[in-house]
């Protein structure tokens, strides 16, 4: 990965019921502080917590019908 892409933000989307994904650099550690390889890009975060590779998505929130609060409401709940 080039510096240039290192020093740039990067971009989280939230799928609806589903993972975060990540676009550019971050810097991924396990509980104990030991640094995850990126090796990808974008990867796909765990949101529901039943992947068996966490901290990566394996796609068992559709398994377990992981579901997410519509963006409206989220948005108007930090409003009040």
């Amino acid at each position: 990965m080039s510096a240039h892409t290192r020093d740039e933000a990067p971009v989280i989307v939230a799928c609806p019921d589903g993972p975060l994904l990540v676009r550019g650099h971050i810097d991924l550690t396990t509980p104990d502080g030991e640094p995850i390889e990126q090796r990808r890009r974008t990867v796909a975060l765990c949101r529901c917590g039943v992947s068996s590779i966490k901290p990566f998505c394996d796609g068992t929130h559709k398994a377990v019908h992981f579901r997410t609060e519509p963006v409206e409401t989220a948005q108007h709940r930090t409003d009040e």
